[in-house]
């Protein structure tokens, strides 16, 4: 990215519910990207507390952003932007929180007396390495705290920026559990391009994967979600496995889409604007509610697995927003896909 167009001088100031202080708001205006505002603030904590409810193998997260460039149609962390008074649709796309002084907090949090030195995960609800990591890098802040403390952590991402920073990351796996995760929903051109728009490409994804793994890194392969008629044909499917298995992921995990509030409008909006011949299909999958039939999240995650569980490997339960304590470039996607 040409990060000489994010604008150096204080444009304008606003104050967002949950942050005592008036962010400072910076523009970024480009051809390889759509026009976005970041909104710098100083947040007020950043290890935030998963609700004993959830299903989630890990009590902690950390979200250094708030939103997210990706512009996938289909996340689940959309509805978390309502809480600044944003709107899950386009706001959570071009309206992006920065928390700069991230790294720094996480520091002084990790060394309370209380902190018990629990799995912390990051890119649960919006990706750390979405393209303004690029110019604000507050990353390798972040990995320098974790491997200071020797506190057990892990990353979900869809960017290969993360090897930005993979000596830090030997680094903690050296002194800690550490492990990496890449999200490939699919590495067909016409469904990467119209359901992830500003992701970068899949099969750079799959190269990271292999780098980590290199480096002694424990990675995974997230395909998810899948998305009934848009990317999961099996000869879909079978490319990300081959790949996969010849970058040395330890485990492939397949998440069948789910559709919950928000999201489930916004789905149905992209279906009839893109694909009009599948919206009755799923309204009969999800008629019940956010997940589709059990039958179908079978038929899904068998595609993955394989029909014997011992040749693949097992779901590992849904990804759910959780919420924080505080408030919390390829071209556009085509009209007519497929």
């Amino acid at each position: 990215m040409r990060w000489s167009n994010l604008s150096q001088d204080v444009e304008e100031r606003a104050r967002l519910p949950g942050y005592g202080e008036e962010a400072i708001v910076r523009h970024f205006d480009a051809p390889e990207a759509i026009e976005t505002r970041f909104y710098e603030v100083r947040a007020k904590s950043i290890l935030n507390p998963v609700p004993k409810a959830s299903r989630m193998p890990f009590r902690w997260t950390i979200n250094p952003f708030r939103g997210c460039t990706h512009s996938c149609v289909f996340c689940f962390a959309r509805p978390t932007h309502k809480y600044l008074d944003f709107n899950a649709d386009r706001d959570f796309e071009r309206e992006i929180v920065v928390k700069v002084n991230a790294p720094e907090l996480l520091r002084a949090e990790l060394a309370r007396p209380s902190w018990k030195g629990e799995h912390v995960a990051l890119g649960t609800n919006t990706d750390p390495y979405q393209w303004v990591e690029g110019r604000y890098k507050l990353m390798p802040g972040i990995w320098e705290a974790m491997r200071d403390a020797a506190n057990p952590c892990s990353i979900l991402t869809k960017s290969p920026l993360l090897l930005r920073d993979l000596k830090v990351m030997k680094e903690i796996a050296e002194r800690t559990e550490f492990s990496a995760a890449l999200s490939v929903p699919t590495v067909d051109e016409r469904a990467w391009r119209a359901t992830e728009p500003h992701t970068p490409n899949p099969r750079a994804r799959l190269e990271a994967v292999s780098e980590l793994t290199q480096a002694g890194i424990r990675t995974g392969v997230l395909v998810a979600p899948l998305m009934p008629g848009i990317n999961d044909a099996p000869e879909q499917v079978a490319p990300i496995l081959e790949l996969a298995g010849e970058a040395g992921a330890s485990y492939v995990t397949g998440i069948a889409l789910h559709l919950r509030g928000d999201v489930r409008d916004l789905w149905f909006e992209w279906l009839a604007a893109n694909r009009p011949d599948l919206r009755e299909r799923y309204r009969q999958l999800y008629r019940r509610g956010a997940y589709a039939s059990r039958e179908e999240q079978q038929r899904l995650t068998a595609l993955v697995r394989g029909p014997d569980p011992e040749a693949g490997q097992r779901m590992r339960g849904r990804i759910e927003p959780a919420p924080e304590r505080e408030p919390q470039n390829p071209g556009p996607a085509q009209k007519r896909l497929f």
